[in-house]
């Protein structure tokens, strides 16, 4: 199995990425840079999370014409996997991979912070390591993570069980309190309808390792893996 982290001028969460999925989990890993455009090798996609391109104009709005994502939306057309986090979010849904947008946070502020979260699903790759009745802890880092979708668009990924991830409480209750920037229904992470594009803010890369006394992220990667190498 290999994995490709897509690297664009400002990006600065894919070393991160890279040490889970090299150093961590012992796979292959190639960072490609932005212009690249041959990705044939490839399993799994991770466009990190940082500041491309500055955030000039809005998040992911000059990244999704970089020559590397018309690659990458065929790479999800073929079926596999492709992971954005933070950033790497945003530019899913400037590119159409997958629906809504990220909006300025509520309080206008940038948040950095561990929050918890509810996993609403455990029967796919990316989360079939999670336990169902309990929360997980991921950090967060963003000034513009707040999800938001017309009625249609929310109604389609809750009926369609496209919501991967919410933000909660410690317990698991699913609250304003315990929305940190406002999102539409506390999402905080989604799937396309195919379930092979994911999206989410918190960084599951930055809780991967036990020396950073945070291993919830693992599980996502774990799961992934797990998966590919037995279609494989």
């Amino acid at each position: 199995m290999k994995f490709g982290v897509v690297v664009f001028p400002g990006s600065n969460c894919d070393r991160d990425v890279i040490y889970v999925t090299r150093d961590v989990l012992g796979q292959p890993t190639r960072k490609i840079w932005h212009r690249d455009t041959d990705l044939s090798d490839l399993d799994v996609l991770v466009i990190p999370g940082g500041f491309s391109y500055g955030d000039y104009l809005r998040c992911g709005a000059i990244s999704r014409f970089s020559p590397v994502m018309q690659s990458v939306i065929e790479h999800a057309r073929q079926g596999k996997y492709v992971l954005g986090i933070c950033n790497g979010f945003q530019i899913l849904t400037e590119v159409g991979l997958l629906p809504g947008a990220l909006v300025r946070n509520r309080n206008l502020h940038f948040i950095c912070d561990r929050v918890p979260l509810k996993v609403e699903r455990t029967d796919l790759p990316w989360t079939q390591y999670y336990e169902s009745d309990r929360s997980i802890v991921l950090p967060i880092a963003h000034g513009e993570g707040r999800y938001h979708a017309d009625a249609e668009t929310l109604a389609q990924l809750e009926s369609n069980g496209r919501v991967l991830f919410r933000y909660c409480s410690p317990s698991g209750e699913v609250t304003d309190v315990a929305n940190p920037n406002g999102s539409l229904n506390n999402i905080a992470g989604i799937c396309n309808e195919q379930q092979n594009v994911l999206g989410m803010m918190p960084h599951p890369e930055r809780a991967a390792d036990s020396i950073l006394g945070a291993t919830d992220g693992l599980a996502l990667f774990k799961g992934l893996l797990e998966s590919v190498l037995v279609a494989g």
